[in-house]
């Protein structure tokens, strides 16, 4: 019975640990990217614009099929004074009360008007494939946000593990101040200079726990996880950042932007709604057919020979001449609005080409700041030791070991923030082409 009851406390104990680490969830950068374009509320939109666009397509179609309209009209009529005499002519006597049937069917085909509705399902088409390609824009915005949060996370992380080495050497530190204080080597105001460096690095730890929750929460909604989901991430530093040359970049972004895929799309639109104006000038031709069911007789179903059933056939052709001449300012203002697509594109050019130029320059100095920071840590680094040593034989001040030591520490947290500023960087540089990855 008690070795059943210590089972059951160590499980007990053991619970709240497995419990946590259900919600630990351990992503790589591009897994975490790929979760969150999967649970993207923004993608979602845009795929239904893209269903709305299509389902717009479908309507532009279906007005190429032919019309029919049917109906059925009954009438009573009652005739109070049913007797009509004309001149001197014997006098006409009419029922009392009448009934009748008119039922009509009519179907029409729409054969030429002067090509509006073929213009008007490209047109369509058209607009379809920038509902697409706004949809994959969409998509690199949410790419870019992870990516953003991701290094974000990565940056609290790291600084969390360099200020809990500094923790521990700091504790470390302290201990050696009292054995030294307690051989009258140090003074007390030495052991106190350590304790307030102690205290001010636990504060620096709690900010950075602070802040590490609210970015881990926001990565959290961004992948569409439960919010009390721990992300585990690894080191996204270095993976495939190998830069071209500026002009490769220029040469991706002009061909995957997909901002100016869009305009050269709404361009060939603005080409079809010339097309489609200038169409206003020309004839339509169509054809029809009609039945009459034409029952005087007031039964539903008459006796033979007491209705007539007459069909035809029949076609049209229209010309609003008119058009002629009220028609070449209307050419005129669609002229207007292709040229603006025009120019929107040549001022979007422009600044994808400075937006490039600046990202690219952005990254090299980014880059450059991690060698300098590799060199300041190796110089930081012997810097530490020479203070150390002096320290422990009593030549060197408190104040210039913990400076040392800080110096240290604050040259590690700045390169693991460089390196993932080099990281945005370079996914900036790739957002700014087009094409988030390679």
């Amino acid at each position: 019975m008690i070795h059943r009851t210590i089972k059951m406390s160590c499980f007990v104990l053991l619970l709240p640990g497995m419990l946590f680490a259900q919600n630990v969830k351990k992503l790589t950068l591009q897994e975490a990217i790929q979760l969150g374009v999967e649970n993207s509320k923004n993608l979602k939109l845009s795929q239904n614009k893209i269903d709305e666009a299509m389902a717009r397509l479908e309507v532009i179609k279906d007005n190429a099929l032919p019309t029919a309209k049917a109906s059925l009209i009954y009438n009573h009529a009652e005739i109070p004074t049913n007797q009509l005499i004309i001149g001197d002519a014997s006098p006409l006597f009419l029922p009392k009360r009448a009934d009748a049937y008119l039922a009509t069917a009519a179907v029409e085909q729409l054969v030429y008007g002067g090509g509006k509705l073929r213009y008007a399902k490209e047109s369509t088409r058209l607009l379809s494939d920038v509902a697409r390609l706004d949809a994959d824009q969409s998509k690199e915005e949410v790419s870019y946000a992870v990516i953003n949060t991701y290094y974000a996370l990565y940056k609290v992380a790291q600084s969390k593990k360099v200020v809990a080495q500094n923790l521990a050497s700091i504790a470390s530190q302290l201990k050696q101040a009292q054995r030294f204080f307690e051989q009258g080597i140090v003074t007390k105001n030495d052991v106190l200079r350590f304790q307030l460096q102690q205290a001010n690095i636990t504060l620096t730890d709690l900010e950075i726990e602070s802040n590490r929750k609210v970015v881990n929460y926001n990565l959290d909604i961004l992948l569409g996880l439960s919010e009390d989901t721990e992300v585990e991430i690894t080191d996204p530093a270095g993976e495939g950042m190998g830069v071209a040359p500026l002009s490769n970049y220029m040469e991706m972004a002009m061909a995957n932007r997909q901002e100016l895929k869009g305009l050269d799309l709404r361009n060939k639109v603005a080409e079809l709604d010339i097309k489609s104006v200038k169409a206003n000038t020309l004839p339509t031709v169509g054809v029809g057919a009609n039945v009459y069911y034409i029952n005087p007789s007031g039964s539903f179903i008459p006796p033979t020979h007491q209705y007539i059933v007459p069909m035809t056939l029949g076609a049209t052709l229209s010309w609003n001449i008119g058009t002629l001449w009220t028609n070449k300012n209307k050419v005129t203002e669609a002229r207007v609005q292709q040229r603006n697509v025009v120019i929107q594109k040549e001022i979007l050019t422009d600044n994808v080409k400075t937006d490039i130029n600046k990202n690219y320059q952005n990254y090299e100095v980014a880059m450059s700041k991690i060698k300098i920071l590799e060199t300041s840590i190796a110089q930081a680094t012997e810097n530490d030791r020479l203070l150390e040593s002096k320290y422990k034989n009593n030549v060197a001040s408190a104040i210039d070991r913990i400076d040392a030591e800080t110096l240290l520490y604050q040259s590690k947290i700045n390169l693991e923030i460089a390196k993932a500023d080099a990281g945005i960087a370079y996914y900036t540089l790739l957002k700014s082409t087009g094409k988030i990855s390679q």
